[in-house]
């Protein structure tokens, strides 16, 4: 808990305190009061800007100087790039060749060395981007395996939405390396001890759920084409290890059912987000996350898609 509050600390005037919103409609689906915490408006358009401010804050002179190598679906790089640029730190992105255009114009727009592999999946190109690094000697920051990342970009999170929803005892979270989603259940877990934890992946790619049936993280995956790429691949060792003990629930969605939850959010509240972030949504609407017994909040991670995507969801 102390990480997290030095990340807090860390984050102060540099990012938006997000909104959290009643959703009636997702509240007569699901039976319970349900609130969407709306990391979607966030600065660079997801929560990624809190992980990345903090660790590279952290960062020596000399590691700054240096300049830095990540890895990223596209959120992470964009708010890596734009933290890096306030800071005067070189910073080099490298993203599967599958990554959402919006996202990859985004990276490049904010100066940083943008580097597209030949492998369509995340692990793959995580291999490259490491060994990149190690071969330069430059330190390399991962987008959800650190525990920097996960009180900064799951902790704080959670510490915002337990102070402005104290009455949530269930709550809806986007799994993917575990960054969020690790944090957050650390954070809830340990500071009401009786609430729920729903961790909500794509069908194709269910690191989490594989790793909870293994007893161990499933730290890579084969490559899984879907619009949802910041759910795709492996989950990290640290989030998995805070989430193998917290999480009560993992809800498994389709390229369909992401599809549906975009659209509902645009219907009934106007408001674009990802497929990735639409996985909590699609949870609720399928009856995927179970009974809410609890009023619940599903946090909406992001907002950055392509045009193109957008039309293909809607002509779905």
């Amino acid at each position: 808990m102390a990480l997290v509050t030095d990340a807090r600390r860390a984050l102060d005037g540099r990012i938006r305190r997000t909104p959290i919103e009643a959703s009636p409609a997702l509240s007569d689906a699901a039976g319970a009061p349900v609130f969407l915490k709306l990391e979607a408006l966030q600065l660079t358009g997801s929560f990624k800007i809190r992980g990345a401010w903090f660790v590279l804050s952290r960062l020596s002179a000399d590691e700054r100087q240096r300049g830095i190598v990540t890895c990223s679906a596209g959120n992470h790089g964009k708010a890596t790039a734009h933290v890096a640029r306030e800071l005067g730190i070189p910073a080099e992105i490298h993203v599967p060749r599958d990554v959402d255009p919006a996202k990859y114009q985004a990276i490049v727009a904010l100066g940083a060395r943008v580097i597209r592999s030949d492998f369509e999946g995340y692990d793959d190109t995580e291999r490259l981007a490491r060994a990149a690094a190690a071969q330069s000697g430059r330190p390399f920051l991962s987008a959800f395996d650190d525990a920097c990342i996960l009180a900064a970009n799951g902790g704080t999170v959670a510490a915002e939405v337990v102070e402005d929803c104290p009455e949530a005892r269930s709550f809806l979270l986007p799994v993917s390396g575990g960054g969020l989603s690790g944090g957050f259940a650390y954070y809830v877990k340990t500071a009401l001890g009786d609430c729920r934890v729903i961790g909500c992946q794509h069908e194709g790619s269910p690191a989490l759920a594989l790793s909870l049936s293994r007893g161990e993280a499933v730290t890579t995956l084969p490559a899984y084409a879907t619009t949802a790429g910041g759910l795709e691949g492996g989950i990290g060792r640290i989030g998995f290890a805070a989430l193998q003990s917290r999480v009560d629930r993992v809800a498994l969605l389709s390229e369909a059912e992401i599809f549906d939850a975009v659209r509902f959010m645009l219907e009934h509240h106007q408001y674009l987000i990802e497929p990735s972030a639409a996985v909590a949504v699609a949870a609720i609407l399928t009856g995927k996350a179970g009974r809410l017994e609890s009023p619940a909040v599903a946090v909406l991670t992001g907002r950055n898609v392509a045009l193109s995507t957008v039309r293909r969801i809607l002509a779905a």
